[in-house]
């Protein structure tokens, strides 16, 4: 019994330790997924083994041991909070799963702090916490030496998934760069505080200078502030305290040890990476922009602003004060109350899915119920890790739980301000389940003990509940792997350039899983194959014309059970206004009107997007209503300004009702806008001259 047990304990402690460390380098290569979501396999995987192998081990040995602990409670009350909020949204599929396991998701919610629990439940002894925070420590020099070699050879490295020099498996280029601040940060903790031998000393000294180095190429500068604020921190107690880092020599020099242990040596590391941090930040980009100029990296992620994504939660609390818009729900949030603003961006039409800050995305949407929930996790890991750290310095251990609260908060304070990405995120609650799990190890009756089996009814029901949970982790995992079979599948139906292929192949991802974006997808392949038939003319056979009313058929069902799976996602009321706007162009009857509701109900769930105003009035001017078109026209011109479609399309409306300087007029203000247009130019000459030439709408550039 013991030798099974000790046997199922170690795989499922080998399994979540895979879990952890493989999470910053593991991707599918030569898949054309991206990285983001392969992770997501990883993470549901090993969750369900290493729980599958944890329930069997208590099978063998009766006897239940649990961290007792009100911060694992508390993520508890989160998981519920988003559970509720997940039950009273209006779109239950896109707040429990999303398109793709999506950051936000109730069920990605709730895996992050499973994995929380199962961290502190398996690593809560410092040899396997040491164990865990030097394999981080090995997979960030993985990362780290990858992308180095990227900036050479971004096509041979690409491995079918990473496109340019600053695409990396985190996804976001501000995400790898709080990475290489986290991988530094580690190996400056284990330096400062761990007993080592002098050659994974060197070793780890030269990881954070190559960190530095990738800091500088990204030149964030809150990598920079959070990193030197560190630094100043641990170079303060280890002077203030006089626990240094001297060498302590044993007969063979390779053996030489450092640690915590040791008295009088000034940490010239610390110091020297306080320094280097506190340059680049204060010269800014004259010292910041030289390593990306040279490398030629530009970084062009854009967020909303704190103050703006603040803007939308106030009105999104407004409305729906308890449980909020509903997890996953922050496209639909912005659609709705983004700042009016934003029109006189480049990103007027941008559907941002995430906020300023991975956290604040997640509150902005979940209500105050979630707000209430988070802020007493936060409230309660905060006073458990002051506390921790002090009981380091009185009594000169236990390293390992500081180091893992450290290195935890460093990674939530990264996720409040940046939109951090799934493996910061997972990183962060992973190390705070460790420090959970150490701290209530060592402390007396930190712990809880239950032994079922010379009990019946305890037997009974702690049978029962492995049994469930045996069961629940493999049909939570089969159900995933399902849908992520789905992505290759619709990955597949958006390369290709064949309808048939493209058919076949977004029917068998909708037969795995359904999401709105498969849906509008499925429609748009049909609308394809639509007008592929009817650019044949009169020349339709039989076969043909069967073929074309299924298209017809297929191209609006699709898109309408988009909007019934996301009925407040304006984007899904767009397409289902495009499918029926080029249904009437070819002369399907009644579809005007249909079209015209759908953009209707769209402008109404996105109220400042000047673009769906327009499409208003392209609909009713082909209606030939001009009035009611030259109204919403004017209303896309009210919201921005400086929309040439808008003032060309009014030009148009000027001049068919023989007003020709007015025409004129909006013509020539979008002419100003767009100087070098030939089109433009054209059309404002035959305007001065009473010509007929019409100029082509011109779409602005987004990112």
């Amino acid at each position: 019994m013991i030798m099974k047990t000790n046997i199922f304990n170690r795989l499922s402690f080998l399994s979540l330790f895979l879990v952890i460390v493989l999470l910053p380098v593991f991707f599918l290569p030569f898949t054309n997924i991206p990285a983001e979501v392969t992770k997501g396999v990883l993470l549901v995987v090993g969750l369900a083994v290493s729980l599958i192998l944890w329930a069997l081990a208590r099978f063998y040995d009766g006897k239940i041991v649990l961290p007792k602990s009100w911060l694992l409670a508390s993520g508890g009350g989160v998981v519920l909070a988003c559970l509720l909020s997940a039950l009273f949204s209006g779109s239950s599929g896109a707040s429990f799963f999303g398109t793709m396991f999506d950051v936000g998701s109730f069920w990605f919610i709730f895996s992050a702090f499973l994995l929380m629990l199962i961290s502190a439940v398996v690593f809560r002894n410092p040899g396997s916490a040491r164990m865990v925070l030097f394999g981080v420590i090995a997979a960030s020099a993985v990362v780290l030496v990858f992308q180095c070699f990227r900036f050479f050879m971004p096509e041979l490295l690409s491995l079918s998934v990473l496109g340019g020099k600053t695409d990396n498996i985190f996804g976001s280029w501000n995400a790898f760069g709080i990475f290489a601040g986290f991988s530094a940060l580690m190996s400056l903790l284990v330096i400062e505080f761990f007993p080592i031998t002098m050659r994974i000393r060197w070793m780890l000294q030269a990881l954070i200078v190559l960190s530095l180095v990738l800091i500088a190429a990204v030149n964030l500068t809150f990598v920079w502030e959070i990193l030197g604020i560190s630094s100043l921190i641990i170079f303060v107690y280890k002077v203030s305290s006089g626990a240094g880092d001297s060498v302590e020599e044993d007969p063979e020099p390779e053996q030489a040890r450092y640690g915590a242990g040791s008295k009088g040596h000034f940490p010239t590391f610390s110091f020297t990476i306080m320094m280097v941090t506190l340059l680049f930040f204060m010269s800014g980009q004259f010292i910041g922009g030289i390593l990306p100029n040279r490398l030629g990296l530009l970084n062009a992620e854009v967020s909303p602003s704190f103050v703006s994504t603040a803007q939308v939660a106030k009105s999104v609390l407004k409305k729906d004060p308890v449980f909020g818009l509903g997890p996953n729900r922050f496209t639909e949030a912005w659609a709705m109350y983004k700042p009016e603003a934003i029109n006189n961006t480049q990103f007027w039409d941008v559907a941002f899915n995430s906020g300023s800050g991975l956290l604040p995305t997640l509150l902005a949407t979940t209500g105050y119920l979630s707000i209430l929930a988070w802020l007493v996790f936060f409230v309660l890991f905060l006073i458990a890790g002051v506390q921790s750290v002090f009981l380091a310095v009185k009594k000169g251990e236990n390293w390992e739980t500081m180091a893992f609260f450290v290195l935890s908060l460093y990674l939530f304070i990264s996720c409040f301000f940046y939109s951090s990405g799934p493996v910061l995120f997972l990183l962060a609650l992973a190390f705070a389940g460790i420090f959970t799990g150490l701290s209530a190890a060592s402390r007396e009756n930190g712990e809880i003990s239950m032994s079922f089996l010379s009990d019946n009814r305890k037997s009974f029901f702690s049978i029962l509940f492995l049994v469930l949970l045996i069961i629940f982790a493999a049909g939570a995992s089969f159900k995933y792997v399902q849908r992520f079979v789905s992505v290759s599948y619709f990955n597949k139906a958006l390369r290709t350039t064949l309808p048939s292929i493209a058919e076949t192949s977004i029917g068998r991802a909708l037969s795995l899983h359904q999401s709105d974006l498969y849906l509008r997808t499925y429609s748009q392949i049909y609308l394809v194959k639509l007008n592929e038939l009817v650019a044949k003319g009169s020349d339709l056979s039989d076969e043909d014309k069967a073929s074309l009313q299924a298209s017809v058929d297929q191209a609006v069902n699709g898109v309408t059970l988009a909007t019934v799976y996301n009925p407040i996602n304006y984007l899904n009321f767009q397409a289902l206004g495009s499918v029926y706007q080029s249904l009437a162009a070819i002369g399907v009857k009644e579809t005007y009107e249909k079209a015209l509701a759908a953009f209707v109900e769209a402008s109404r769930l996105n109220p400042l997007n000047p673009r769906l105003k327009l499409s208003l009035a392209a609909v009713l001017l082909a209606q030939d209503k001009t009035k009611e078109a030259k109204k919403y026209a004017s209303e896309a011109l009210a919201l921005k300004g400086d929309y040439v479609d808008a003032l060309i399309t009014l030009s148009q409306i000027a001049k068919s009702e023989g007003n020709n300087a007015e025409a004129l007029s909006y013509a020539q203000t979008a002419l100003s806008l767009y100087p070098n247009d030939e089109n433009l130019k054209k059309y404002v000459e035959s305007l001065k001259s009473g010509g007929s030439t019409s100029a082509s709408s011109k779409e602005e550039k987004k990112p």
